[in-house]
């Protein structure tokens, strides 16, 4: 009887491991650290605030943040902050994305998924774009920069409503929540519902926060257009 009171607990305390280890998916929060982070242009600056816990991005050209490791099937949560300024300010979060060299620079370049953070008249933010790729705009489709080919398969949400059009709010924080599971591509801001597509081009690649550059920074080292990323966090599932 001792003997299978003895194997009982043994067991159950072997589920239970197994149980915890199961559960140990957590989101990590991977924006305090620079290391996790790599910078694969000639350009683009970030700088981790210890005091705020904000990412400051600014650069003199389209650049992308990357982290060091690459995710396959995730959820992924941050807060971005654009600036007041008149030159033109755009960013964006790259997911799934790779790298090739550039025939432009000394380095190299990320292409993949991005959501768009457009604070234009567009009101676009929300949207996916795929950088560096013919396919360019995947949701909403854009007049002349628009080539879907046989990887996009289905939008579930293809309308662009009011609703999407007006998620974003400038000069405040926003809330951004990318989900990519399997083919499903969800994408969330300030938890209203921009993108809902089924796509197979992509299934892993490094994860990346954007500055779109700036012509003042690059003329006089204005910084008045540096992005602000915080909370950035990422669940793999």
């Amino acid at each position: 009887m001792k003997n299978k009171t003895r194997h009982y607990k043994s067991l159950v305390l072997l589920l239970l491991g197994i149980n915890i280890l199961g559960c140990n998916n957590s989101p990590s929060l991977i924006s305090q650290n620079q290391q996790n982070w790599q910078n694969v242009y000639p350009y683009g600056q970030a700088n981790f605030n210890q005091d705020t816990g904000e990412v400051e991005l600014i650069s003199t050209g389209n650049w992308f943040y990357l982290t060091k490791e690459k995710y396959s099937d995730f959820v992924l949560e941050l807060e971005v902050k654009m600036p007041d300024v008149k030159e033109y300010s755009n960013s964006g979060i790259i997911f799934r994305a790779n790298t090739r060299p550039s025939d432009k620079f000394d380095g190299h370049y990320a292409y993949g998924y991005q959501a768009e953070i457009d604070p234009s008249k567009r009101k676009w933010s929300g949207g996916l774009y795929e950088q560096g790729t013919a396919r360019q705009w995947l949701h909403p489709i854009h007049p002349e920069r628009s080539a879907p080919d046989d990887d996009f398969k289905q939008n579930l949400s293809p309308e662009w409503t009011e609703a999407k059009a007006n998620a974003y709010k400038h000069l405040e924080w926003n809330h951004y929540k990318i989900s990519a599971i399997g083919p499903e591509i969800k994408i969330w801001v300030n938890d209203v519902l921009t993108t809902h597509v089924i796509d197979t081009k992509s299934s892993e690649g490094l994860i990346g926060i954007q500055h779109h550059g700036s012509w003042q920074f690059k003329q006089n080292g204005d910084t008045s257009n540096t992005v602000l990323f915080r909370n950035i966090r990422i669940e793999e599932k």
